[in-house]
C-alpha cells in the first residue's frame, strides 16, 4: 500500500510581540506565531498510488467515531447474548461526558442517559415478558412440534382403527363363510342319511320279498371268471356250492317258463318274474316244479346237483334281463334287492 511523504516544515518565526496564549497563563515560544505557508504544487510531492488519506484534525472526532463504533458493538452483542442464551437483559449506562458527546452539547442541563438494557432493542414487552425473543420463538416451535406430532398421532389412531375394522370385517366374513359351509356340509349330510335310510328301508321290504336261492353254500365261481371250461370263455354266473340235495327255493314271485334237461347246464329251471326277467337255476339233481306254474318267494323248485358240465355238485345262477340271450352279473343284481350273496 503506497503511503505519503511528509511536506517539508515551515519555517519557524518568532512572533515579538503576542499578549495572547492559548491555554496558558503567559506566552510561550512553542505556540506561535507562525508564518502562513500555502503549499504549491511545485513545493509538495506528488502522492504516489490511488488512495490519498485525509489529515484528520484534532482527536475529538477520531475518539467519538471509536465511541460510536463501541457502543454499536455493545449493542449488537448485547442482543445477540439475550436472543441466544434467553438470560436477562443487560443495561448499559452510559457516564455524563459520553452522553454530552452524543447529544452535541455541553449544557449541564440536558438530561442524563438512562441504564437501557440493549438486548431490549426491537423487542416488545410482551415477549420480554416471556423471556425474550428467543424464549417467544422455542415457544413456537413448540407448539408447531406439538401440533404436528397430535396429527401424526391421530393419523397412526386412525390408521389402527381401520385396520381393525378390516380385521374385523374379515373375521367376521370369514366366520360366515365358515358357518355356511358347514351349514351346507351339515344340509348335505342330513340328504346322504335320509337317502340311505331310505334305501334301507326300501331294501328292507325288498328283503321281503327277496330271498337267496339256497341258505347254506359257499361262492366258488363269481362271473366273469375266464376259462376253457365255458363255451364262452368266461363263467356267466354265480356259483352257490352246496352238498346234493340241498333245497333250492324261487328268489321272487314268477312263473315257471322252463323245467328239464339243457346240455351243458343239466337240469336247469327257468323262473320268470313279472317285470321279464329269467333267473336261471342249473346242474339240479332234481326240479320240483313244472312249466306255467305260478310261484311265491320262498317256494321250494327244486335240489342241488352235479349234472351237465360240473366238477362238484353246486347251484349255477343266471340272470337275463327282460329274457336277452346275454347274462349279467347275479351279485349286484342280488345286492339291489337288499340280499347279500
Amino acid at each position: 500500500m503506497a503511503s505519503n511523504r511528509p511536506a517539508p516544515e515551515a519555517p519557524f518565526i518568532p512572533a515579538s510581540d503576542e499578549s495572547e496564549s492559548f491555554g496558558y497563563g503567559s506566552y510561550r515560544a512553542d505556540e506561535g506565531p507562525w508564518e502562513e505557508w500555502n503549499p504549491t504544487e511545485d513545493s509538495v510531492d506528488r502522492v504516489r498510488g490511488r488512495h490519498r488519506v485525509a489529515k484528520q484534525r484534532g482527536g475529538f472526532a477520531r475518539s467519538s467515531t471509536v465511541l460510536g463504533v463501541g457502543v454499536m458493538a455493545a449493542v449488537g452483542a448485547g442482543g445477540m447474548a439475550s436472543a441466544h442464551t434467553g438470560k436477562s437483559p443487560v443495561s448499559i449506562s452510559l457516564p455524563d461526558s459520553v452522553t454530552h458527546l452524543f447529544e452535541g452539547g455541553g449544557s449541564s442541563s440536558a438530561p442524563k442517559a438512562t441504564g437501557t438494557g440493549l438486548s431490549g432493542v426491537g423487542v416488545s414487552a410482551d415477549s420480554t415478558k416471556s423471556g425474550g425473543a428467543g424464549e417467544a420463538l422455542r415457544t413456537r416451535i413448540m407448539a408447531q412440534a406439538e401440533q404436528q406430532q397430535s396429527k401424526a398421532d391421530s393419523k397412526a389412531t386412525a390408521a389402527a382403527l381401520a385396520a381393525t375394522e378390516k380385521q374385523t370385517a374379515d373375521a367376521a366374513a370369514k366366520a360366515e363363510k365358515d358357518a355356511a359351509a358347514q351349514a351346507a356340509a351339515a344340509k348335505d349330510k342330513a340328504v346322504a342319511d335320509a337317502k340311505q335310510a331310505a334305501e334301507a328301508a326300501r331294501l328292507a321290504e325288498l328283503a321281503k320279498q327277496y330271498t337267496l336261492p339256497v341258505v347254506s353254500y359257499t361262492i366258488t365261481g363269481t362271473f366273469g371268471q375266464p376259462g376253457a371250461m365255458w363255451s364262452s370263455g368266461y363263467h356267466t354266473g354265480l356259483d352257490f356250492a352246496a352238498p346234493t340235495g340241498t333245497l333250492i327255493k324261487a328268489v321272487h314271485g314268477g312263473t315257471i317258463t322252463e323245467a328239464g334237461w339243457a346240455g351243458a347246464y343239466g337240469y336247469r329251471t327257468i323262473l320268470t318274474l313279472d317285470d321279464g326277467t329269467e333267473l336261471w337255476f342249473c346242474h339240479q339233481s332234481s326240479i320240483n316244479v313244472s312249466v306255467g306254474q305260478k310261484v311265491s318267494t320262498g317256494d321250494v323248485i327244486g335240489r342241488v346237483g352235479a349234472t351237465g358240465n360240473v366238477t362238484g355238485p353246486h347251484l349255477h345262477l343266471e340272470v337275463h334281463p327282460n329274457g336277452q340271450a346275454t347274462a349279467i352279473d347275479p351279485a349286484p343284481w342280488l345286492r339291489d334287492k337288499g340280499l347279500n350273496p
